[in-house]
């Protein structure tokens, strides 16, 4: 796989764009771990209510457990203390629930904020140099397999602009028809550049570097 241009000033150029885009990407992933560890410190809070309800529910349960067991009248004296405990029960379960509530928030904020960034320069950046990667990989192998400049100058006239070709020649098209070798030399030229690939030619063919 060609990862990078062959001539100095686009290699450098996408050189620059790769790391570039890998500042940023790590950028926005630090900011997203940064907003899940400030709102999951939220947590806290809940941590500390569900300790609470624990603790005050195991307490009011052994008080009404010893109460309890005074004849005749621990029944009705432990009454109130299991109540107490069912709420401390009841607030044990709310700080659970606050926690739970506190890291699907977190999560959700930390990988929303990262994400949308991360995706559009995955689009700007990654596709571009998939394309050229590809581009790049399929010059060099039509070379390496011995295509000559004909098919390459082919594929300039069938992805080249119109004014970039008419500054080859006004009709690029007819002179590779006729096999003018210096505009089908000129075309294989452009057509591995706008690849990136630096090839030399000898008598009409690419030469293996």
């Amino acid at each position: 796989m060609t990862l990078y241009s062959d001539f100095g000033t686009r290699r450098t150029r996408q050189i620059v764009g790769d790391v570039l885009a890998f500042v940023l990407i790590s950028a926005w992933v630090l900011l997203g771990i940064t907003v899940y560890e400030l709102v999951e410190n939220l947590a806290v809070f809940g941590g500390q209510m569900e300790e609470a309800g624990a603790g005050f529910a195991e307490t009011m349960t052994e008080v009404g457990n010893t109460l309890g067991g005074i004849p005749l009248i621990g029944g009705g004296i432990r009454a109130p203390f299991d109540e107490a405990s069912s709420a401390g029960g009841a607030l044990e379960a709310a700080g659970q629930s606050q926690q739970i509530a506190v890291n699907q928030l977190a999560t959700g904020l930390g990988i929303g904020i990262a994400a949308l960034p991360i995706i559009m320069i995955l689009v700007l950046w990654l596709v571009p140099r998939i394309r050229f990667a590809r581009k790049a990989g399929q010059a060099k192998a039509a070379v390496k397999f011995g295509t000559g400049i004909d098919l390459l100058a082919l594929r300039a006239l069938a992805t080249q602009e119109i004014s970039t070709l008419s500054k080859i020649d006004p009709d690029a098209m007819a002179a590779w028809r006729r096999g003018d070798v210096i505009v089908m030399r000129a075309l294989a030229q452009l057509e591995l550049k706008s690849s990136g690939v630096r090839l030399p030619f000898a008598d009409g063919n690419l030469e293996h570097p």
